[in-house]
Formats: structure tokens, sequence, C-alpha cells
């Protein structure tokens, strides 16, 4: 998927995933852009977890929402 579909459809995402991790900000949310990397860094971040862990979570979510 190209990064202008993925922005498109994160934009549509986001809220999804602040009901899931309600301690991203909402400039989180909007640094994220639909990157997976900057998702799992800023749930790291915020949650204080492992790298493995974060990405798991993340996977799981993706997994849900198709977002990659």
């Amino acid at each position: 998927m190209n990064s202008d579909l993925i922005k498109g459809k994160w934009s549509q995402l986001k809220g999804e995933a602040k009901k899931q991790w309600g301690n991203l900000t909402d400039d989180d949310l909007l640094k994220i852009e639909g990157n997976r990397d900057k998702f799992v860094g800023a749930i790291q971040e915020r949650y204080g977890k492992a790298k493995a862990d974060a990405e798991r979570e993340v996977d799981t979510w993706n997994n849900r929402h198709k977002l990659w």
C-alpha cells in the first residue's frame, strides 16, 4: 500500500487507536501518520513497554484494521 493510502486510512483509524491506547496524545497520533515504527515507538514511550511487546500489540491491532 502506498504512503498516501496509508495516511488516508490512518486519518480514519486514529480514533480506533486512541480507544485502545488512551495514553497516546493527539500530537502522538498526528506524528505517527500511519507509520508502524512510529506507532510502536509511541506505545513504548507512553506505556513503558518493551519493543517486542509494543510490536505485538500493534500487529494484533493491525490484523483487525488492515492499515498495512
